[in-house]
């Protein structure tokens, strides 16, 4: 049994998800991993499905989900069977290596020595760390986050950063089934929650790498609910209408 599950959302993620899988489970930290798969068409359930019967089966979990219902709704899907499976530490992490597996030590040892309550993969905790991307979708994270930063109060640099390690205790304190926000918005959201509720937040640096194979899932309507769902929040925040 490992202390820590890391939750990988999936859609369409057939040329990444053997390779990402191998890879956490090549670490010497051992992780277990939950796929939680929107229904992909191109058969990114059978994938995992078959490492679970061949080789993985004691480390390896899927939830399959019936069609799109956003990625805020696939990591509380997530949350939620890890809580009730007994993690301590609880991961979030992309399918496509744009996040690096071999940083889940660096985030684990955030919270489980270093005692942080939330450990974030951060892109601009030290710089810019950005690779392959275009300098407008640069300009366009960096300055994000410098806007939820003004809004909110949260001194995190990588304010929409989707690597990240909580603590049991944090998402059992967090109202999951209060949580609004089904797209970008919803790393944010999380963040802020679990500021307003008095956790630990500390950023790990890592470099971000834009995927290789398959294609992207970000377009600017996302971009649009981070936009205006900030607002939102600094709003419900001030008159006490959410958790905290």
């Amino acid at each position: 049994m490992s202390d820590s599950v890391v939750i990988i959302p999936t859609y369409n993620e057939k040329e990444n998800i053997e390779n990402i899988i191998r890879a956490v489970f090549g670490l010497e930290k051992k992780f277990h991993l939950l796929v939680i798969d929107d229904g992909s068409p191109d058969g990114t359930a059978a994938i995992v499905k078959r490492l679970m019967a061949s080789e993985f089966a004691d480390r390896l979990f899927i939830v399959e989900r019936a069609g799109k219902l956003g990625l805020g709704t696939a990591y509380i899907c997530g949350f939620k069977w890890a809580l009730e499976h007994g993690y301590e530490y609880i991961f979030e992490m992309d399918a496509d290596f744009s996040h690096n597996p071999a940083d889940l030590p660096r985030l684990y040892d955030a919270c489980a020595v270093q005692g942080a309550d939330v450990a974030i993969g951060s892109r601009y905790c030290n710089g810019v760390n950005v690779v392959n991307w275009p300098l407008g979708r640069v300009l366009m994270s960096y300055y994000a986050s410098a806007y939820v930063r003004l809004v909110t109060g949260m001194k995190i640099k990588d304010t929409t950063a989707g690597f990240k390690c909580y603590r049991r205790k944090v998402l059992e304190t967090i109202d999951l089934d209060n949580i609004h926000f089904k797209g970008y918005a919803f790393q944010i959201e999380m963040k802020f929650t679990a500021y307003k509720l008095g956790f630990k937040l500390v950023e790990v640096p890592i470099v971000f790498v834009n995927r290789v194979l398959g294609a992207s899932k970000m377009n600017t309507s996302i971009f649009g609910e981070a936009l205006f769902g900030v607002l939102r929040l600094r709003w419900w925040s001030l008159v006490r209408k959410s958790a905290f």
